[in-house]
């Protein structure tokens, strides 16, 4: 496993200070936003497809502080219902992929998504619920309309330039946010697609991560490690839906956290070692979101909490048995 990064949070630093910052730190690699909702400050598709010089000045950089890239990410809603917001994304989405192949990168990082509830519509649907009957409709068309034939036609774009792994981050909000969901679209489009493991996402819906790995054993392609702290009090009276302003951190019923600030070491310990026991040997990437801390202070503490809990060396035989 490699100690790894979303620089996203140091963009307004230059890209070589941010790389000079993490290689201090102890990073191995770091996760580079290309398009979508992180952005291109570090790392913009236009600019360095249009000079091969640049590329070459960007490798030269990662060497320089003993830095991989992990994966490129362009999360994005490329099948929302305005059409607009739609190609933008997905042309993030396609540009990401061919420089993706000439940075020699095998994996991209975004969203599946979430279309509108019929052709027309304005705003994207996202249902949580199998009644009324209304909403089994809305799923038909999403999956079956929308979903399934544009990832099938990504997937093919993706491929015919090297990206071997589309990593989708499973979000509230987007049709992939559970396991469940990640493995429908992975059998239906194929084993290119699978799951960037966020597990922030995850313990605010009533997920174990550790149960949800294994359960994904062979589609965890990538790993973001951020943490959420639950507020069981106000989920006694609100529930886990939550619609208040992620400034409104006193009353909500759930907060993304730096790790370590939501679940304890042995919850981390314990995500580490099912990733290894399901074969992940990537990056385990930080994504800072604490609205508590600093970018500094929480990708500092971060790095600190982690560094002792990952596992580096290939594990050694069972001489015991």
């Amino acid at each position: 496993m490699k100690l790894g990064v979303l620089t996203v949070p140091l963009y307004g630093r230059s890209v070589e200070d941010a790389f000079a910052y993490l290689a201090g730190l102890g990073v191995q690699a770091v996760e580079i936003g290309t398009g979508g909702f992180p952005g291109n400050v570090h790392l913009n598709p236009d600019e360095m497809l249009a000079d091969a010089g640049k590329i070459e000045d960007f490798k030269r950089l990662l060497a320089k502080y003993n830095l991989t890239i992990s994966a490129l990410s362009c999360h994005g809603n490329p099948v929302h219902p305005n059409r607009e917001i739609a190609e933008k994304d997905n042309a993030d989405f396609e540009k990401t992929c061919r420089l993706a192949q000439k940075l020699g990168v095998d994996t991209v990082v975004t969203f599946s998504g979430c279309p509108g509830d019929y052709d027309g519509a304005k705003y994207p649907n996202w249902v949580t619920c199998a009644w009324p009957n209304d909403f089994a409709d809305i799923l038909k068309y999403q999956w079956d309309e929308v979903l399934v034939p544009y990832w099938k036609k990504a997937v093919a774009f993706a491929q015919s330039y090297g990206v071997k792994k589309i990593a989708l981050e499973m979000h509230p909000g987007f049709c992939v946010y559970n396991t469940r969901s990640l493995l429908r679209l992975r059998e239906a489009v194929g084993p290119a697609i699978g799951a960037n493991f966020d597990p922030s996402h995850l313990f605010w819906q009533g997920i174990r991560p550790t149960e949800a790995i294994k359960a994904l054993k062979g589609a965890v392609y990538h790993f973001h490690a951020k943490d959420t702290r639950i507020d069981e009090f106000n989920v006694a009276v609100n529930g886990v839906l939550e619609t208040a302003s992620y400034a409104d951190m006193i009353s909500r019923g759930w907060l993304f956290r730096t790790v370590g600030y939501g679940y304890g070491e042995t919850e981390w310990r314990g995500i580490i070692s099912t990733l290894r026991a399901i074969g992940y040997d990537g990056a385990i990437s930080i994504e800072h979101e604490d609205a508590l801390m600093s970018v500094k202070e929480g990708l500092e503490k971060a790095v600190e909490f982690l560094k002792p809990i990952l596992m580096y060396e290939t594990p050694a035989e069972a001489w015991w048995i």
